[in-house]
């Protein structure tokens, strides 16, 4: 059977995004332990600031995250998620921008939708029960992400027979359970989930390859902004992996990532003219 033909514009909550060119999501962490940022956007106040200054520098979406899923990170309860997330996406509705919520957690995502996500961004790509049920009529959009295991467990030697045989396959399974339970497909997509429970030849193999996720037909996310792999690669701590993070970020969207999400929107952004100038050249 051949591959649904690609969704062309994804369906965004109050958004259509056309997907012709990669499109940058800007990372928001309102939360105190964050990898990449040391915990300064914890509060409300330096989260809504830290957005508006990422829309200025050009993000085509906002992705705000109230719990942390860096390795070994201690689980957060919906309450507490919701107390952190909300309040930002009051402030942010009217940006300009779609707003993304970063959740596993199904009342975190009915709350974030009735304060106006756009799209709901989990890391167990709506496995929990009830949340699928969760954003079925909403509208937003989906993007489903495989990790292997759980965030404070995912690293404790992860192992695959063949990680991008084994990943595109979850993926797939995950997005036959949507269309099966009534989520157009034009509303999802799907995310390798560089550095969730993989080993860094993992996540080398699946950025080599991510033209094959590209290939079966949703939008690929890719996130490998400021992650391990960059610090394995270069020795650099998180604060100092810009250039490491641009240049994976390239090489994905040369294999056709539509969407890239970034701590650094400004440098990605002239990053990414710059190569789809070059591209576009020839």
């Amino acid at each position: 059977m051949s591959p649904p033909q690609p969704v062309r514009r994804l369906a965004c909550g109050r958004f259509s995004l056309a997907l012709e060119r990669p499109l940058l999501m800007g990372v928001v962490n309102v939360t105190p332990d964050s990898f990449s940022d040391g915990g300064r956007h914890a509060t409300v106040e330096a989260a809504i600031a830290h957005a508006r200054r990422l829309v200025d520098e050009g993000a085509d979406l906002i992705d705000v995250g109230g719990e942390s899923t860096r390795p070994g990170a201690a689980p957060v309860g919906p309450a507490e998620e919701i107390a952190r997330v909300v309040p930002v996406l009051d402030a942010l509705r009217e940006c300009g921008v779609p707003l993304s919520v970063d959740t596993r957690h199904p009342a975190t995502m009915r709350a974030a939708i009735e304060h106006g996500a756009d799209m709901i961004n989990d890391v167990a790509a709506l496995r929990a029960p009830g949340a699928i049920d969760a954003v079925r009529d909403s509208g937003c959009a989906i993007c489903l992400m495989h990790m292997r295991g759980e965030p404070a467990t995912m690293q404790q030697a992860p192992a695959y027979e063949d990680v991008v045989a084994e990943v595109g396959r979850f993926l797939g399974e995950r997005v036959e359970a949507l269309h099966a339970a009534g989520v157009a497909r034009e509303r999802i997509v799907v995310d390798p989930g560089i550095g969730f429970g993989k080993t860094l030849r993992h996540n080398l193999l699946l950025l080599g390859a991510l033209d094959q996720l590209v290939a079966a037909g949703q939008p690929v996310l890719a996130g490998v902004s400021r992650k391990s792999m960059i610090g394995d690669l270069t020795g650099r701590p998180a604060d100092r992996r810009l250039a490491g993070s641009l240049a994976a970020m390239l090489a994905a969207v040369a294999r056709g990532a539509a969407i890239v999400r970034v701590h650094d929107v400004a440098e990605s952004r002239d990053a990414l003219r710059v190569w789809l100038a070059i591209d576009e050249a020839h």
